[in-house]
């Protein structure tokens, strides 16, 4: 069991006691008092969770957040007056990546709406964290260069108050967007929620996807579907998306592939690395029914057998036939989707094995294990660090700032993606309504996923690894 799920299932086990301890209340109350106020005490306690307390926040938000930055630069700072200066001696770089390490405190307000800091004087941003935070964050300040260097940038707390000892972190990176680009994606949607941006504008991109991503086909069998047809459909509809949508941010076709292996079961094909895994729900084995959209065939079409080994000579022939200078993948931490986890491996086993070398990694994190609304806040704010209770050595964050029109595409592209398309359930229709009035929070106009919402921001955040080719990858 992933640590995702352990801390789901603790999650919920708690709510289940909390929920039992709830009725027990209530029920005393019925007895004691006067049978009604049960009934009305339970509907507000319903809107007080839905509205407050229904985010899986897997830790405390008075903890810490816990970096270490192989940084070129760190400045430690105080705000005066809520603005920062710098030192005149301080250069930058338009491309630099800059983090502001900062202390945070939730105002009484800010345990019911939605703490942040408002940046004021450059581009108009505001980085929103945990209701009730308390503690050491990082705001994401890239693309503020000018108003930093001007003296102009200035920091205010909204819901919550900031203290005057702050750290920047000055990250020096290449123009990764000049070189050939190859983006790892698990699913159809990957590598648009991770990389639209920096794929749409690099001088060369491919898009290589691992699985059909088939299953929970339900918005289909409810047209009339049985389960297998469903999957199959829906599997070709994603297969489809993965070639066809890059063209929108000017990947032709032929730098698209799709690989055709089955959704969630990458893991038990990494188990069992010569054993062919079929699909969960479309009745496949055979990986060839989704690549037949590809621009040309692979040497695993010889036999469609959807195994570890295949996906790994797949990679490896596709890096020697690209040449990329990065690629760009998921995060082996912060990301704990099993495919996502077992497309980074894969990748990394291929590369043990091919006679080209990229240049840098480029991690990304669609996922996270702890929170499941982060990037927190609104649709058109930037990208606060993610949060990281404890240090796992320095890291090299790469944030690429993506302007509004750009942020447009992306929606546009994401809109585009069948699995994005199915409206919300009822529940999450009600829950959203209620934080809208009691919890102020808002959702973009240009679709109901909450990946609209997480995906279309002012960054798009990576970690480095670099000089690959001078070292052992293993």
């Amino acid at each position: 069991m992933s640590r995702k799920q352990q801390l789901l299932k603790r999650h919920r086990r708690n709510k289940r006691i909390g929920l039992m301890i709830g009725l027990l209340v209530l029920l005393a109350i019925g007895l004691l008092v006067v049978w009604w106020l049960p009934l009305l005490l339970a509907v507000l306690a319903w809107v007080a969770h839905e509205a407050w307390f229904a985010d899986h926040l897997f830790y405390s938000p008075s903890d810490d957040y816990d970096y270490q930055f192989a940084a070129d630069e760190q400045l430690a700072l105080t705000l005066t007056a809520g603005r920062v200066t710098l030192p005149e001696t301080l250069v930058l770089g338009a491309g630099d990546t800059l983090i502001l390490q900062v202390r945070i405190r939730a105002s009484w307000c800010g345990r019911f709406l939605d703490p942040g800091v408002r940046i004021l004087g450059g581009t108009a941003d505001q980085q929103d964290f945990e209701r009730g935070a308390r503690g050491v964050r990082y705001l994401n300040l890239t693309g503020q260069h000018e108003a930093l260097l001007g003296g102009r940038l200035q920091l205010q707390g909204r819901f919550c108050k900031i203290a005057e000892a702050v750290e920047l972190s000055v990250v020096r990176h290449p123009d990764y967007r000049a070189q050939r680009l190859l983006v790892i994606a698990p699913h159809a949607d990957d590598a648009e929620l991770a990389a639209f941006g920096l794929y749409s504008s690099a001088e060369q991109s491919w898009v290589v996807t691992l699985t059909a991503g088939e299953i929970e086909a339900e918005h289909y069998q409810a047209m009339g579907l049985d389960r297998v047809a469903a999957a199959r459909l829906k599997g070709s509809l994603r297969a489809w998306d993965s070639i066809s949508v890059p063209l929108w941010a000017g990947v032709p076709q032929e730098r698209c592939v799709q690989l055709g292996y089955f959704c969630l079961q990458l893991p038990q094909m990494q188990a069992t690395p010569s054993v062919a895994v079929p699909s969960r729900e479309a009745d496949l084995s055979d990986t060839r029914y989704f690549r037949r959209f590809n621009a040309f065939a692979l040497g695993s079409d010889a036999d469609g057998i959807a195994s570890w080994d295949n996906l790994v000579a797949d990679l490896v022939e596709l890096i020697e036939r690209i040449e990329p200078q990065v690629i760009v993948l998921p995060h082996p931490r912060f990301d704990p989707h099993p495919d996502h986890i077992c497309a980074q491996q894969a990748l990394m086993q291929a590369l043990t094995r091919s006679s080209w070398q990229p240049q840098s990694l480029l991690h990304y994190a669609n996922h996270l294990h702890d929170n499941d609304r982060w990037p927190m806040g609104a649709a058109g704010s930037g990208v606060a660090l993610p949060p990281q209770l404890a240090s796992h050595g320095p890291l090299r964050p790469w944030a690429m700032s993506i302007s509004e029109q750009q942020q447009w595409h992306k929606a546009m592209s994401l809109g585009m993606m069948h699995d994005l398309q199915p409206a919300p359930p009822f529940k999450r229709k009600l829950r959203r309504i209620i934080q809208r009035y009691l919890a102020a929070r808002r959702w973009p106009a240009f679709g109901d996923n909450e990946f609209f919402r997480k995906a279309v921001r002012q960054h798009e955040l990576f970690w480095v690894d670099e000089n690959l080719s001078k070292r052992d990858i293993h």
